[in-house]
């Protein structure tokens, strides 16, 4: 397992915070990476609580691609904590393909 979530970890290296540019992984926004089988659990903040939705969808959304291209990984659970809009936010994800 931890290996998968070291190849999660290197996929999420990739994505870059739309607004700052920067790594999510290397500005810390994500909380939690668990691996359940076949399945990533992946929890991620924004940089500030009322940070666009589209942003927060945009990372959302990347993030679950990502974990989805790693090896034997077949379902992606991604959920936002601490925004404005945590509970519409996941929601969205979770209907998500």
């Amino acid at each position: 397992m931890d290996e998968k979530i070291e190849e999660i970890r290197k996929e999420l290296k990739e994505i870059a915070d739309p607004e700052i540019g920067v790594s999510i992984m290397e500005m810390n926004l994500v909380d939690e990476i668990r691996v359940e089988g076949k399945k990533a659990v992946i929890t991620y903040h924004l940089t500030a609580p009322f940070c666009p939705a589209m942003f927060a969808m945009h990372i959302g959304r990347s993030i679950k691609k990502k974990a989805l291209s790693v090896e034997d990984i077949e379902e992606a659970e991604v959920t936002v904590k601490d925004h404005v809009q945590t509970e519409e936010i996941n929601k969205m994800l979770e209907s998500m393909v």
